[in-house]
């Protein structure tokens, strides 16, 4: 290249996606590229779309649409749409928005390098999906768009599941593990550049090294983990219900590094829904699994997902979701309405709910779930907490997070220094004094500052 091309990428959807964004900004640095925030000085903009349910889809779109306007406005001379989306309508994108130059799928991402050099060579529009399952292995350097001291780490590629619901499987592949040493490899070389927390993503982690190693390496890959030096956080998000046993349990329970965290998405708690999910838990299991995480881990954070206005779920079903959440008490939950998407099973069932229904529904839910949070939080007043400090408020007060809040998703702590000055990134202790809805209140032990 003559000179360095700018180059600006929004990422949306899910960490996972947030991963694939920085492994591509990892391809262009090396290769010369220079990165930029303001898109209106990028020679190159790149959207990495989600295309999972139907808020993602628009919000893709629409961001896509956005970035156009820098053809004329700005000096962008390529735009580049990759990620779930493109994967999924390459076709009506190219045929619906002709400032779009560029729709790379789920699995070819990699080539972006290659293809930004065809584009402006051949100077013709390039279509490029036909790499669902390609081999995940990398070696490259990424570009964190995280702070330094926190980066996901994807595990696995695709699923295998085949819920109901889901058009993943379709978009991502098969499943694929990465191999221990690979991932080893990466998260020693973010240790060195300063990560201290990783973030375990797949879309199922718990299913992790089962078709490269014939059983469940979560756990070995976990005590690998744990051996690097500077790693002090290990959190582990996506854990299917059904593959949570007692060897990793146990890890959990008796790894200092490991959070005692864990996200489930268990989608609802009826049978009869379940089954309609085509997910593998039932009832009893999920409470089992619940009752089993408390009894071994007193001070587990347990978030999970819920979908609700599924086909078929009646007032009495939706009933039995509030009444498990009321009794036992999730300590995180994220509450999703069910979006009815083509070429999914569940498209065609009968018994479709109206939105009206849905988002009270889902309205009920999450104010069912503040009042838990709420509660969850009081029990935290008097405790001294690890701390990871990431920001500071304009009112002097710094932002931060402890073992049961994954970053963007869960609350924050809001801790008062006491004339303490602290350092970004840092860990402190920190003495919680008060709890909001979903937000902890504290101040700076004295003993930390010692």
């Amino acid at each position: 290249m003559a000179h360095k091309i700018n180059v600006g990428l929004v990422s949306l959807g899910c960490d996972k996606n947030r991963v694939d964004s920085e492994i591509m900004l990892g391809v262009l640095s090396d290769n010369e590229y220079k990165i930029v925030n303001d898109e209106k000085i990028a020679d190159v903009i790149i959207v990495n779309t989600c295309g999972f349910i139907e808020a993602a889809k628009e919000e893709s779109i629409d961001t896509i649409l956005e970035m156009a306007r820098n053809k004329e406005n700005g000096r962008c001379k390529l735009l580049i749409a990759t990620g779930c989306l493109a994967e999924r309508y390459s076709d009506d994108l190219l045929n619906e928005i002709p400032e779009l130059d560029v729709v790379l799928g789920t699995g070819n991402y990699m080539e972006i390098d290659s293809i930004i050099k065809e584009a402006f060579k051949e100077k013709k529009r390039i279509k490029r999906t036909e790499n669902i399952d390609y081999n995940i292995e990398f070696e490259n350097n990424r570009v964190l768009t995280t702070p330094l001291y926190t980066a996901y780490i994807k595990i696995a590629e695709g699923c295998n599941n085949r819920c109901s619901y889901c058009i993943i499987p379709k978009l991502r592949g098969k499943y694929r593990s990465r191999s221990i040493e690979n991932i080893v490899d990466e998260a020693t070389r973010l240790s060195i550049n300063g990560t201290k927390e990783l973030i375990l993503v797949a879309q199922d982690t718990t299913k992790y090294g089962i078709d490269i190693y014939g059983k469940k390496m979560l756990p070995s890959l976990i005590q690998k983990l744990s051996d690097i030096k500077g790693i002090e956080w290990i959190r582990l998000l996506y854990c299917y219900p059904e593959d949570i046993d007692n060897a990793l349990i146990e890890e959990i329970k008796t790894n200092n590094k490991v959070c005692k965290y864990i996200d489930i998405p268990l989608q609802h708690v009826n049978d009869d829904i379940l089954i309609n999910m085509r997910r593998k838990s039932r009832n009893k299991d999920i409470i089992n699994l619940i009752t089993n995480l408390r009894s071994n881990i007193p001070d587990i954070v347990i978030r999970t997902t819920f979908i609700v206005g599924f086909p078929g779920e009646t007032e009495d079903t939706f009933n039995q979701l509030l009444d498990f959440l009321n009794e036992y008490k999730i300590d995180h939950v994220g509450v999703f309405t069910y979006s009815q998407e083509e070429e999914t099973e569940a498209f065609l069932f009968p018994n479709q709910i109206d939105d009206e229904t849905k988002k009270k529904r889902q309205n009920k839910l999450c104010l069912l779930q503040s009042k838990i949070s709420r509660e969850k939080g009081m029990t935290k007043i008097g405790k001294v907490l690890d701390v990871l400090i990431e920001g500071i408020g304009d009112d002097g007060v710094y932002i931060g997070r402890y073992y049961g809040y994954a970053p963007d998703i869960d609350g924050v702590v809001y801790v008062r220094s006491n004339g303490y000055h602290i350092n970004i990134g840092n860990f402190v202790k920190v003495k919680i004094t008060d709890a909001l809805d979903y937000d902890l209140v504290g101040e700076v032990s004295y003993e930390s500052c010692k």
